[in-house]
């Protein structure tokens, strides 16, 4: 079957391609609707959104025999959920509350898939990964944030790049705080045969 990734991260190809699974780049232009108030229901939600909005276009095309993956990720910090800045200044707010202690970053994931003759079945569910930060200075957090690396980034930071230099430690999936919890996803593909 095809796989799509209803998903223009980079971070998020890169998982899939370093796990050996074949797919194709769709990104989702659906415009995010967010109805719940829990981290983990609001990724798993908008999630299911990217996912079926490709499916709906992929099926509208005609094509069949398909896997279309949807992800989206937050951070969620003394109950505020935080996903990417809206500009440099909303960039160290995030930082300055997630100095010096503990946060949490949830991933939802949604598979969408169909077969010739059958209706589209959906798949969705989160993972949750506790990550623990030093503390930063006020010039090192200007300074992240000058470099530009956190404005595309959900919290404001990337575990994987120069914020590696603060991560105390973490509790949970490595890959899920980069943006996709990709060991679960290839159990949940291999689980339905979508994926061997």
């Amino acid at each position: 079957m095809r796989i799509y990734l209803a998903s223009a991260s980079p971070r998020r190809k890169e998982l899939l391609k370093q796990v050996g699974i074949s797919f194709k780049t769709m990104p989702s232009e659906v415009v995010e609707k967010i109805t719940k108030t829990e981290p983990n229901e609001v990724v798993e939600e908008l999630s299911y959104q990217k996912a079926v909005d490709i499916c709906g276009k992929l099926s509208a095309e005609g094509k069949e025999d398909f896997v279309v993956i949807g992800a989206d990720t937050v951070v969620s910090c003394w109950g505020e959920i935080l996903g990417k800045p809206a500009d440099k200044a909303d960039a160290v707010r995030m930082l300055e509350k997630l100095q010096g202690g503990s946060h949490q970053v949830y991933t939802g994931v949604t598979l969408a898939w169909k077969y010739k003759d059958m209706s589209a079945m959906y798949a969705t569910f989160s993972e949750c990964t506790d990550v623990t930060m030093y503390s930063m200075t006020a010039e090192e957090i200007r300074r992240y944030v000058d470099s530009g690396e956190p404005m595309d980034k959900a919290g404001a930071y990337a575990i994987q790049g120069l914020c590696a230099a603060y991560v105390q430690g973490i509790c949970g999936d490595y890959n899920n705080v980069v943006g996709l919890p990709v060991g679960r996803v290839c159990q949940e593909l291999k689980r339905r045969g979508l994926w061997q």
